[in-house]
This record gives structure tokens, C-alpha cells and sequence, in this order.
């Protein structure tokens, strides 16, 4: 089939969870974090430098949110029921890019354990309608992993410290986020943040009960997973310096 024939048709690879492809993004993850990791000494002793490279992803990640929306538009595909950012990784990436604008601590708090938490399971279990080599895969992959390794970056190049009033700080945030997010999905029949109806293919969601229980599992379990992030980076930290 020819190009114009796709385009006209608008036939677009499919996404499939655990394919080669989904794989293949869990990879790169790992890896650009463990390459964070590995250069963390080299980064510390260029601040001029780092400030230079916060921007630029900064820039980058703006611009991958904005072409992704215009690509919506241009495909008839934005909507007022799904395309606003009310999602939680949306609310993180938006927030992300903003700390590595201002490097502000209290913004960071929320890009440590909302955006970890949501880009971690958005990862493993994508709500992504299609795949390799679309556009839309990297600007999913791109915009997650970029939310996990602002929050790495800011913990482990420029020290700031998650600590447990971020977690409780965090928590309020969220449930201070849901009753406007409910009115939205009210107001345009939506599903922002899955407080209507879980998504249709396979997610966390699916072993945390029945509508409308879930959601206040899932609220346990945000709590429990952010816990468990602070803990694993404060004896991360304590090792280091000990």
C-alpha cells in the first residue's frame, strides 16, 4: 500500500503490551537511568553546564507535549473528554517541566513520588492505542521516562532529599486534584485519572476491586508505593554518606 493510501486511511501500527516494542522502551528506561547514574560524578563538577542541560529538556519535553497535541488536532483525535491535561502523568509532566526550569524543591516533591509512581506504571502497563514507529510511541516513552529521570536527576545530581512530609504533602495535593477532576469528567462525560470506569485494556486497576472501590485502593496504594520510594532513596542516601 502506498503512503498517501496510509495516510488517507489513517492505518497505524497497532500497540500490543510486553511486545518487542513495549520491551524495548522498558529497556531504554533502565538504561537511561543507569547511564544517570554512572555520570553523576562527571555531571556534579559542571554546574554552568547542567543548567544548560535542564533547560534543554526542559524545552524538549514542552515541545514533544505540544506536537502530540497538535497532532490530536490535525487527526480530529482532540477532544474536552480525553485530550486536557488532567491525568495524572500529564499533571507530572507539566510539573517536571517546570522544575527543571526553576529547580523549585516543592515542585520537585510532587515530580518524585506522583510522577515516579504514575510514569512507572504508565510504562509497564501503557494505555497507548498505538505502537512502533508512530509518533506516538516516542512522545509516550519520551514524556514518562523524562517525568522518572527529572526526579533522579534533581535527586542524585543535585541533591535534593525526598522525605516523608513529601509524601504526606503529595497525598494532600492529589485529593485536593480529585474533586475538580471529578467535576471535568462530569461536566464532559470523562474519564480523567480513571474516576469513572477503569481503562479497557490491562492496568493496575484491574486487581484493586470494583468500581468505585478501586479508587480508594488505589489510594492505598499510592501511599504504600511512595513510602516505599522514600525509603529506598533515604538509605540510599545514608549509605552514600556513611
Amino acid at each position: 500500500m502506498k503512503w498517501d493510501d496510509l495516510v488517507a486511511h489513517r492505518i497505524e501500527p497497532s500497540f500490543t503490551i510486553f511486545s518487542n516494542e513495549h520491551v524495548m522502551a522498558i529497556v531504554m528506561l533502565f538504561f537511561t537511568i543507569l547511564l544517570l547514574f554512572l555520570t553523576k560524578k562527571r555531571l556534579l563538577n559542571r554546574p554552568e553546564t547542567l543548567r544548560v542541560i535542564e533547560r534543554l529538556f526542559a524545552l524538549s519535553l514542552l515541545a514533544m507535549e505540544i506536537l502530540y497535541h497538535i497532532w490530536m488536532i490535525t487527526t480530529e483525535r482532540w477532544h474536552l473528554t480525553s485530550s486536557l491535561p488532567l491525568e495524572l502523568c500529564s499533571i507530572s509532566l507539566l510539573v517536571a517541566i517546570a522544575t527543571l526550569w526553576t529547580g523549585n524543591k516543592r515542585l520537585y516533591t510532587f515530580v518524585f513520588f506522583a510522577g515516579i509512581g504514575g510514569a512507572i506504571q504508565a510504562v509497564g502497563t501503557p494505555v497507548l492505542d498505538v505502537g512502533f514507529p508512530h509518533f506516538r510511541y516516542f512522545h509516550f516513552f519520551y514524556t514518562h521516562i523524562g517525568i522518572i529521570l527529572t526526579a533522579l536527576y534533581f535527586t542524585w545530581i543535585k541533591g535534593y532529599k525526598p522525605t516523608f512530609r513529601g509524601v504526606v504533602s503529595t497525598i494532600i495535593v492529589l485529593n485536593i486534584l480529585l474533586p475538580f477532576i471529578f467535576f471535568v469528567n462530569q461536566v464532559f462525560d470523562a474519564n480523567y485519572m480513571f474516576l469513572r470506569m477503569k481503562p479497557e485494556n490491562e492496568s493496575l486497576l484491574d486487581v484493586l476491586g470494583p468500581y468505585p472501590w478501586y479508587i480508594l485502593s488505589l489510594e492505598a496504594v499510592a501511599f504504600i508505593i511512595f513510602v516505599l520510594l522514600w525509603l529506598a532513596f533515604r538509605k540510599w542516601k545514608t549509605t552514600t554518606n556513611g
